[in-house]
């Protein structure tokens, strides 16, 4: 073996090479005692010049630099190394084609490159390591590097996946952790949360692009997941900041990039959702509490709560901010949960309801113009943001209500568009919710034909042709009758000395007038027609006591629907069935399923187990 630094010349070298060729000749032509090449001592041989090539020439020129410029070395070296391999395998083609498979030996291209790694890559891989991440930290903060080197660089790790991963990844993995939550603290601190979002945005657009550039494609997938954690997963009260976009400021493209940024995280949306759901029931809750407090009107509360509905429900589905995601689906109608089944001032959510769609109502059938989109579009939107937990409280005002239109103020009401109301309601509720309503308007049609009916019969009868009075009864059939004085109404004329003046007065009231009055002929007012309020009645109260009464007997067919079907049954199991079954129409109190229970024992529909108070049987 020649010495490294020593020039051979021509003749020197060519008498070498010719005594192999002679050695060939010799064994092709088969002469008595020549011996065959010995490939295992021209494997060592072509090893040996690695080693010491590597040794002598590559890591002492490493060496004498530092940080970029040994970088730079290593590359421009390791690319020197891999022309050398090449072309020595190339000069020695022979040997790896015939001798070495034979020998079982590696292949010469793979000990070029098993020299290098165990000689040069074991001895500089953390030198290398920490210089790579440096100029890539460089670059994420916004300085040009040399990616094309960088790139060059890691192919050194290409001993393998595990050696990539093993020497380089792992460190350069934790290092990311570590700089995404140095950059986390920075930016919660000087940023809002819009702000903070963009910067993310583009910090993962940056880490994409450097598995594009230099970095294995495996790395991909662990890399993004670091800084997803790190950036945002670990930063959850971003959405606790003032316009964070999750507040509904009317920023859609802030909110768009939030779901962006967590919609592929696992779990990453959850705390958007809850801080949306929290948001919303601290507005509605906030910006409705003052108005109240100043008796607000029903109307306008009302409405306001539909705006912010309306608001949110764009964000959630109309927009593409959310993309219709279950989540804020649930969020949304979570948070006017809350907000719906609580008490507002002194009044409850379910009396404005019906207030409101009563109000409505009466316009719309006093316009008999069912298109008006001012009149429609509030009652259509108006049960998807109401959502009760009582809704057989809600039914009841609305029965007081029906009953009002119908009865005492027919001429303001329209049954198609009551139809349509209930149908609405229905879709939203169940058919148990409308059922009573719908007979309602199915008896007072019934009753209305009854009257036209008898209204002939008697004229013809009894040749009745005085138009003095106009008599109108509202009945219905196969039901008893009770005369509604509240609900009658009398329309009388005062003659006054200026104009003549209609009083719209009760039942009740129209009787006191039949007596004798001193009367003030000179009275006189603005107003054609006057109508004479009634003593204020406790609306609200009986509403709830009736609706009381029903609770009871609905919650006693559930028990023993129940019961009739298991036959013995825990008491606990007995409750959580019969709250599954009534939360269709009403929140029902643990403390009413065992006083009715109790009550049902009493009256011998069911008994308690003996030896198991806890137990409760059916007795058929």
């Amino acid at each position: 073996m020649a010495e490294p630094n020593k020039i051979i010349m021509l003749d020197e070298g060519w008498s070498t090479i010719n005594q192999g060729i002679t050695k060939l000749i010799n064994i092709l032509e088969k002469i008595p005692g020549e011996s065959q090449f010995d490939s295992n001592k021209i494997h060592e041989r072509y090893e040996e010049t690695f080693e010491n090539y590597l040794r002598s020439r590559f890591l002492p020129a490493i060496h004498e630099k530092h940080g970029v410029f040994m970088m730079r070395e290593f590359v421009e070296r390791w690319s020197r190394h891999n022309v050398m391999v090449r072309w020595l395998s190339r000069f020695f083609y022979y040997l790896d084609r015939y001798y070495i498979a034979r020998g079982s030996l590696p292949k010469l291209e793979d000990t070029g490159i098993n020299c290098f790694h165990i000689i040069v890559h074991e001895s500089l891989k953390v030198q290398v390591t920490n210089v790579v991440i440096t100029l890539i930290n460089r670059e994420r903060d916004g300085d040009e590097i040399d990616r094309t080197m960088l790139k060059n660089a890691l192919e050194n790790f290409d001993g393998g996946l595990d050696c990539y991963v093993d020497d380089f990844e792992t460190a350069f993995l934790n290092d990311t952790a570590d700089y995404c939550s140095r950059k986390a603290s920075l930016w919660i601190q000087e940023d809002s949360c819009p702000e903070y979002m963009i910067k993310a945005e583009e910090l993962l657009k940056r880490e994409k692009h450097s598995v594009s550039n230099y970095l294995h494609s495996s790395t991909e997938e662990k890399l993004l997941e670091k800084v997803q954690h790190h950036l945002l997963l670990d930063n959850a009260q971003l959405f606790e900041k003032e316009h964070s976009g999750c507040h509904g400021d009317d920023k859609t493209e802030d909110l768009e990039r939030m779901y962006r940024l967590f919609y592929n995280i696992r779990n990453g949306l959850d705390p958007i959702s809850t801080a949306f759901k929290q948001h919303v029931t601290s507005e509605v809750t906030t910006k409705n509490k003052d108005k109240v407090a100043v008796a607000m009107q029903e109307q306008a509360f009302v409405r306001r709560v539909i705006e912010l509905h309306g608001k949110y429900y764009a964000y959630v589905y109309v927009t593409i901010s959310f993309k219709k995601d279950n989540l804020f689906h649930k969020a949304l109608k979570e948070a006017f949960e809350v907000f719906c089944n609580k008490k507002v001032g002194d009044s409850l959510v379910a009396e404005l309801l019906s207030t409101f769609s009563d109000g409505i109502l009466g316009k719309v059938g006093a316009m008999r113009n069912w298109v008006m989109m001012p009149l429609r579009k509030p009652l259509t939107r108006l049960y998807a943001c109401f959502l009760l937990d009582d809704k057989d409280l809600f039914a009841g005002f609305c029965k007081k209500k029906l009953a009002r239109r119908l009865l005492f103020d027919k001429n303001s009401t329209d049954d198609d568009h009551e139809r349509s109301f209930l149908s609405k309601l229905k879709q939203q509720y169940g058919a148990q919710f409308t059922s009573k309503m719908e007979g309602m308007i199915n008896d007072l049609e019934i009753a209305s034909d009854t009257q036209n009916i008898y209204k002939v019969d008697y004229t013809n009868k009894y040749d009745y042709t005085s138009n003095d009075i106009d008599f109108n009864v509202t009945i219905k059939k196969n039901r008893k009758l009770t005369f509604l004085y509240s609900m009658g109404s009398c329309n009388g004329t005062g003659k006054f000395q200026k104009k003549p003046i209609e009083l719209i007065v009760s039942t009740h009231q129209a009787v006191v007038l039949k007596d004798s009055f001193s009367l003030n002929v000179e009275f006189t007012d603005k107003m054609r027609r006057i109508k004479i309020p009634l003593p204020p009645v406790d609306e609200k109260k009986n509403v709830i006591e009736d609706v009381d009464k029903d609770r009871r007997y609905t919650i006693d067919a559930s028990i023993v629907r129940i019961m009739k079907a298991r036959k013995v049954l825990q008491y606990n199991n007995l409750v959580t069935a019969c709250v599954e079954q009534l939360s269709r129409m009403f929140k029902p109190y643990f403390k009413s399923i065992k006083k009715r229970n109790t009550d049902l024992i009493s009256r011998e529909f069911l008994e308690r187990e003996e030896g198991s108070p806890n137990t409760v049987g059916y007795l058929a």
